[in-house]
């Protein structure tokens, strides 16, 4: 009897967060699309409802021990799905690497490297003599207990340890002593002590007096005989040094509080400026403080390793004529020379294991080099990556375990993507597909969703008002529907060219030179004032090291009159402000909703606490807050939901029995305002609400400004970290609208994360609300929709690395497109063009 292969995944009955009681079925084994705009549902049905039954499926098959030590998917909202297989993810955005991670060691290319030079390597005896590689060292490696890497010099006799692969590993035995394998050391900056010492040290001259727990060290220093109320510089020799050098120890102090009261202290430890900041490094415990502590310190090479971050004593071994230090300075693209070269020194005993290891590293490789990464380094650090180079060495290791039959979900691929690489991942998509897995894909590049086997479309809206298929078929098919919302975008027909604003200010430009840092060498730029400036170019071409790493430190030093940063050579400029706005989630978690990261909650909460019914029982401000025991549901803490532990089964979640997921004590759910609870309040949606608070001007005003920003849809009582990219990074934006931003520089990294090419309409909306405010907008992106709707472009090139870091093009990116043949990025921005018709316009909105 011959058994029909399912040919679908069928999903029945998805109710993951907005889905709609969603019925759709998944073809298997094809590269199948999902699009719809920002917080439809695409990420609810991809990860909510695939993945998550998906690996849950395939974790019920472990044994009950495995599971309890595995972190488990919560069973979906959703009543069934039928042939789906065992899933993998990678999610949009990976988590940033320690300092201790490089790329050879998170793609895992430095472990088989070590093991080369563990086993292939030439290296010396204590006497000196240089040791061939041979065999017998690699038995030696497999011998047990004391003999185990015993290997005698043939020239001296004597016996010696040879190096195993765990020697050469930084991050254990193999570490240089001085950095203990960072490849850094810290020294405290003098100069970043003194914050300014025109200041009284009561008003902040000392820099390091305002880390956390050491702002009252003022009171204990006054206390020992300093002035703290006339400015630093007129201190005595004798005074400063007690700031700068005092005793360490504990003292009786009298603090005085605004209200005029006074507390005596017996044993209030004293920090002079330096111990204040050595004290704090060794209590930091969250990377924000951390960050804070570590902007006292100059970081440099360290002295011993120059960076390596090995121990030095490791690099008289070598494969190929190099030692391991000279192969991790190798590009993931150099490597397969220096394989070549090995094997061509090797003796003929050796052939067989070179064969073997050699063949384990290019399988290994391979993947990266196919997604564009073969500009990067073995040693480059992993928290100076991209998020989308993270994203492509997650893919690359996924990739290489060649599994077939599997389900991968892949939530945004394309983000920190050049439209070239775009073209390297849709070739690995199909190389998945065709080792017989089944391929999802949720993404807003049209290029990606327009080479997909089907696609499948998640509206018509967002929130509420999405979570429903709107349309679903073959790309072609979608051209054709007038139901489809990307489908005009694959044809070419939709308008992607929007009303700008016109500068308020003269044509005044910041001017920065960066001489040497990374792949940057006597680079300089200028970026026109209150106009929108798109900066371009292949990921890892020096986007980031220009804007982020050098202007946006440049004018704070400036404002802050401190020392530019050592790259930068030449800032002139009239900006005064910077904010950096991305798309990381706001809020850490589900207590964090949109009214309590506005002001609307506290608002509501004191306009609930003084109504006369509030006032008779004695409720306060505190009873109209869920994290606060005055109004929080004792049996869920103001969660409004309980969490379940059932063993070696998923947590199970359900909704509080006692408040049914309101979060609020009953009595306090009692207490109405025009008929609304507090519960009602935050159940509205921004759009329901503006009439509903059309005469509380404070509050009233944060929802228009939500409503222009796009965000209508959104309850007050929406959790913001399952908020999108998109939309997290709108409402970072919410609180800049309402004041004039001349001389204030807005930097958007990659802005369009998370958007379908209609929200791109509405986030170019919302800056240049900000332009029209006074703001000069940078935006480092890749994303030809922004580029078109630029005032001013600057493209870095030609590609990434050392290939990368050059101007390629700066000027209005109509008129480069015309002029300019040598940039890759106005390659595809020119074919852009053509495909909707815009060369024609110069600019102007059709």
């Amino acid at each position: 009897m011959i058994v029909k292969q399912p040919t679908k995944i069928e999903v029945r009955g998805g109710n993951v967060n907005n889905l709609k009681n969603i019925n759709v079925d998944i073809p298997l084994n094809q590269f199948v699309a999902i699009s719809g705009p920002s917080g439809s549902g695409k990420s609810s049905l991809a990860m909510g409802i695939l993945y998550a039954e998906g690996s849950r499926r395939y974790l019920e098959a472990l044994s009950t021990y495995t599971r309890r030590r595995i972190s488990q998917n919560k069973r979906s909202q959703v009543q069934e799905v039928r042939h789906i297989p065992s899933a993998i993810a990678l999610r949009q955005r990976p988590s940033m690497p320690s300092e201790r991670s490089t790329v050879g060691s998170m793609s895992e290319i430095f472990n088989v490297v070590r093991l080369i030079f563990s086993r292939l390597g030439t290296t010396r005896c204590p006497n000196g003599h240089v040791v061939q590689p041979s065999l017998q060292i690699a038995q030696a490696m497999d011998l047990a207990g004391d003999k185990m890497g015993m290997i005698t010099c043939p020239t001296c006799q004597v016996q010696f340890m040879a190096k195993s692969a765990e020697d050469f590993a930084f991050n254990s035995g193999g570490a240089c002593p001085e950095c203990h394998g960072t490849g850094q050391i810290q020294t405290l900056d003098d100069r970043k002590i003194i914050a300014d010492e025109n200041l009284s040290i009561e008003d902040g001259a000392i820099a390091s007096w305002r880390l956390p727990g050491r702002n009252f060290m003022p009171t204990v220093a006054a206390h020992l005989g300093v002035r703290i109320d006339i400015p630093y510089k007129d201190l005595t020799a004798k005074e400063k040094a007690t700031v700068l050098h005092g005793k360490r120890g504990k003292y009786a102090v009298d603090f005085h509080t605004s209200t005029g009261r006074v507390f005596s202290t017996e044993n209030t430890l004293y920090e002079n400026a330096y111990d204040a900041v050595y004290a704090s490094l060794k209590s930091v415990k969250s990377d924000r403080a951390m960050t804070k502590v570590n902007s006292f310190f100059h970081f440099s090479t360290c002295p011993t390793c120059h960076g390596t971050r090995l121990n030095p004593q490791l690099l008289t071994q070598l494969v190929g004529g190099q030692n391991i230090a000279e192969v991790a300075d190798l590009t993931l693209g150099a490597l397969a020379d220096w394989m070549t070269v090995t094997k061509a020194g090797l003796p003929e005993e050796m052939q067989q294991m070179a064969t073997i290891l050699f063949k384990n590293l290019s399988e290994t490789l391979q993947p990266l080099l196919e997604l564009g990464l073969d500009y990067l380094t073995l040693a480059r650090n992993g928290n100076t990556l991209s998020t989308g180079e993270l994203q492509r060495i997650q893919l690359a290791r996924t990739l290489r375990t060649a599994t077939t039959g599997v389900l991968y979900v892949l939530d945004e691929p394309s983000i920190g993507l050049h439209p070239d690489n775009v073209e390297g991942l849709i070739h690995i998509f199909r190389q998945l597909v065709a080792q017989g897995n089944s391929l999802v894909v949720v993404d807003h590049e049209v290029n990606i969703i327009s080479q997909a086997d089907w696609v499948i479309e998640i509206g018509p809206e967002a929130g509420r008002k999405g979570g429903q298929i709107i349309a679903q078929g073959k790309p072609a098919d979608l051209m054709q529907n007038p139901q489809s919302l990307i489908g005009p975008y694959i044809a070419g027909r939709a308008n992607i060219l929007y009303p700008k604003v016109s500068s308020q200010t003269s044509m005044h430009a910041t001017t920065l030179t960066v001489d040497n840092y990374f792949n940057l060498h006597d680079v300089t730029i200028q970026v026109p004032d209150n106009q929108i400036t798109a900066i371009s170019g292949f990921s890892g071409a020096g986007k980031t090291s220009l804007i982020l790493d050098s202007l946006v430190p440049a004018i704070e030093a400036k404002h802050q009159h401190q020392s530019l940063p050592q790259q930068v050579s030449q800032l002139t400029t009239d900006l005064t402000a910077v904010v950096s706005i991305d798309a990381k989630p706001v809020g850490k978690n589900t207590r964090s909703t949109l009214a309590t990261y506005t002001s609307i909650m506290t608002n509501l909460r004191k306009l609930f606490a003084r109504l006369p019914e509030s006032q008779a029982h004695n409720y306060g401000i505190a009873h109209f807050s869920y994290n606060n025991k005055e109004g929080a549901c004792p049996n869920c803490g103001g969660l409004g939901s309980i969490i379940l532990d059932i063993q070696y089964l998923p947590d199970m979640e359900e909704i509080c029995p006692e408040c049914h997921g309101k979060r609020y004590k009953p009595e306090i759910q009692a207490i109405k305002w025009h008929g609304y609870s507090i519960v009602d309040c935050l159940d509205l949606s921004v759009e329901e609400a503006l009439p509903v608070f059309a005469e509380v001007p404070n509050i009233l005003k944060e929802l228009k400004t939500l409503k222009e920003i796009g965000l209508a849809y959104l309850h007050l009582g929406e959790s913001t970290p399952s908020l999108s990219g998109g939309e997290a990074q709108r409402l970072k934006l919410a609180t800049h609208l309402n004041k004039k931003r001349n001389g204030t520089l807005f930097v958007f990294d990659e802005p369009s994360i998370g958007l379908h090419p209609r929200d791109v309409e509405t986030l170019m909306g919302v800056i240049n609300q900000l332009k029209a405010k006074g703001a000069t907008i940078i935006m480092i992106t890749h994303d030809l929709d922004l580029m078109t709707n630029a005032d001013y472009l600057i493209d870095l090139g030609p590609k990434g690395g050392s290939q990368g870091g050059q101007l390629m093009a700066m000027g209005n990116p109509f008129e480069l497109v015309t002029t300019n043949q040598q940039s890759l990025t106005l390659n595809y921005l020119r074919a852009h063009f053509k495909k909707y018709n815009l060369l024609a316009t110069k600019g102007t909105v059709k």
